[in-house]
């Protein structure tokens, strides 16, 4: 298939055959597709590649340098930190984003297309499983176009290149890309679609609710720019969910499918806990977060104990404590922070600060906590955006937040790196602000127009 790499579609495509045609289940029956749901595997993962892009991450030591250096497995970790084209460098290599997200893409189709004929199930158990597939679905594309698009921009929306839209589970299709507004249409029809059919709450975070639905709808408006209704869905989510975990107190972490403060779960394609897989944290935001900031005790810690007296500084250890992948999907604190920026892009100062001292009591020792204040509108905006970069430090967001406000006058920033001696430079009218897509995909597809 043009959009997917070989096996991770095969090996979903086998499970699925092996499913439909072993004696215990009735080819067709309804009870196959809910199998396909729940193996969350298949639709748990994202990309792994954003994070390397944004600002929180800083790999200055020589010994990690040299290692993604001496192996090609690894060039991606130095093209994605230093924006370089292309990022995956060999014509046969795949790109482990574009084909985790497609992949899953994949097996929503075939819920889509292949539910509303199954047998032995209510209209109504069909119209749930398709919601569920529309939900993870929605979710994909969301992230594909905001690593291979433009940022949304409404005025030039319509015109800019977005990703392939499928949506059939045909292999032999070859799509050219949609504009990124027919892809926010599409993301914003179905989502709300699936609100008609989800439950109200969900027996897991990685199985689709209403809260999951709304959720997204607001991460997907505040991508937009689309502030009142943004802030119009977070206030719908928080309504149905709205724990959040103390870390003042809390004395063991909950794993990720127990954790309340997660809606809809979702994982980065993989793990950055070993060498040279490691998330060497930013000046910038070590500062940010100061010492006393419970997400600074916890989800760092020292990389010259953990990797060797050739590593310096702090980095990003938040995997390392139950050793699991970092939840990139929607949160309570994420509902909480697009609320707040909602209030203060409206003027209400006061409000937002109200919504992130919520949070923020929830990340000091008591002792250590003090509320925050803003002076004006403007002073609110900036401190929403940084206590967002303390909560999703190395987690996705950061990155679709250094697009979504890099012509914001007042975020606006040229960024600059230096690997092995070579400086690169990141400006925000820069092209490198949209990933390149592989040249493996485009062999598949030459339909598929190149990102500039």
């Amino acid at each position: 298939m043009l959009l997917l790499g070989g096996l991770a579609l095969t090996s979903s495509c086998s499970k699925y055959t092996d499913i439909k045609t072993q004696g215990s289940l009735i080819p067709s029956a309804i009870d196959n597709y809910r199998y396909i749901l729940n193996n969350t595997s298949t639709f748990e993962y994202g990309g792994k590649m954003t994070d390397l892009a944004a600002a929180d991450v800083a790999i200055v030591d020589s010994a990690q340098q040299a290692t993604v250096e001496g192996y090609s497995d690894y060039f991606f970790i130095r093209n994605v930190y230093t924006w370089k084209s292309p990022i995956i460098e060999l014509s046969t290599s795949h790109d482990p984003d574009w084909d985790n997200y497609y992949g899953r893409i994949y097996n929503c189709n075939i819920i889509m297309n292949e539910v509303p004929t199954s047998t032995g199930g209510t209209d109504s158990a069909k119209a749930e499983l398709m919601a569920e597939a529309l939900t993870h679905r929605a979710d994909a594309y969301l992230n594909l176009v905001n690593e291979y698009a433009k940022p949304y921009n409404s005025g030039t929306a319509s015109s800019d290149l977005g990703v392939p839209l499928v949506l059939t589970q045909d292999l032999n299709q070859k799509p050219s890309r949609s504009s990124v507004a027919t892809i926010y249409k599409k993301i914003e029809t179905d989502l709300k679609e699936a609100l008609l059919s989800l439950p109200k709450a969900s027996d897991f975070n990685t199985l689709p609710d209403k809260a999951a639905a709304y959720s997204l709808l607001a991460r997907f408006y505040l991508l937009k720019s689309d502030y009142v209704n943004a802030g119009l869905y977070a206030d719908s989510t928080l309504a149905l969910q709205s724990t959040l975990n103390d870390l003042g107190t809390i004395t063991t972490m909950p794993y990720r499918k127990s954790d309340p403060e997660i809606i809809f779960g979702k994982v980065a394609g993989s793990s950055f806990t070993y060498s040279p897989y490691i998330l060497r944290l930013s000046d910038d935001i070590l500062n940010l977060l100061g010492t006393k900031d419970m997400r600074y005790q916890l989800f760092t810690k020292s990389a010259a104990s953990y990797f060797g007296s050739n590593y310096t500084g702090r980095y990003f250890c938040r995997e390392q404590i139950n050793y699991e992948s970092r939840n990139i999907g929607t949160s309570v604190p994420e509902m909480i922070l697009i609320k707040a920026e909602s209030l203060a892009r409206a003027g209400d100062a006061g409000g937002a600060m109200d919504q992130v001292n919520v949070l923020r009591q929830k990340r000091f020792k008591a002792a250590d906590y003090v509320a925050m204040t803003a002076t004006d509108k403007n002073d609110a905006i900036v401190k929403v955006v940084e206590e967002r970069r303390r909560e999703f430090m190395c987690r996705l967001l950061p990155w679709m937040d250094q697009r979504r406000l890099k012509d914001d006058p007042l975020f606006t920033k040229t960024y600059t790196r230096t690997w092995q001696g070579q400086t690169y430079t990141l400006d925000p009218s820069s092209n490198r602000y949209v990933f390149p897509i592989a040249t493996y995909v485009i062999g598949l597809n030459p339909e598929i127009e190149q990102n500039p």
